[in-house]
């Protein structure tokens, strides 16, 4: 672990090998992230495992500098970016297949209506995270790095510089409001 973080002080200071190092020191962990963010999804409608971490590593890249400290807070920045990766993944989708900039034209159907898109499900997921974040921050933190980075209560409580405690009552707290956000 003490690699991790030596490798990841040298990505702070710009280092691209380092970050490389990191990437190719976690790339198993982060392929068990993108799996398990994926897991819920028919194969091949939203991506697969291994074009989630790829897309990571790019936003990572994109990002110029790496910011975490350790281990744990880079798997949870690398889970908040598979997220953002998975949003706008979507979103693209969504649009492509309402014809981007052409003109809609409705067709009646009863059954179409009927059917609840997984896509619909993970901006309903965003959007209630998106909010969750503006009102608590560290709730928003608590459940992208457990849902969405798969990590544990002490590898969360050591990532936000609290209390195992702390963690268990920050994810009951927000299990509720965004259950709450969800059903609206």
């Amino acid at each position: 672990m003490g690699d991790i973080t030596q490798l990841l002080q040298r990505a702070k200071a710009g280092d691209r090998d380092a970050l490389d190092s990191v990437f190719h020191a976690l790339y198993p962990e982060l392929r068990r992230i993108a799996r398990a963010r994926l897991s819920g999804h028919v194969r091949g409608t939203v991506m697969e495992t291994t074009v989630l971490v790829h897309e990571c590593y790019l936003k990572l890249l994109a990002a110029e500098r790496v910011t975490p400290g350790d281990r744990a807070h880079f798997l949870g920045y690398a889970a908040q970016a598979m997220r953002s990766v998975i949003v706008d993944t979507v979103r693209a989708a969504r649009s492509e297949r309402r014809g981007g900039g052409a003109v809609h034209v409705t067709l009646a159907t009863e059954l179409g209506e009927q059917l609840a898109l997984a896509e619909d499900e993970i901006l309903d997921v965003d959007t209630a995270l998106v909010e969750l974040a503006r009102l608590e921050p560290r709730l928003a933190q608590v459940v992208e790095m457990r849902y969405f980075a798969g990590m544990k209560e002490t590898e969360i409580a050591v990532a936000l510089g609290v209390t195992d405690r702390t963690v268990r009552r920050d994810w009951e707290k927000a299990r509720l409001l965004l259950a709450a956000a969800l059903r609206r």
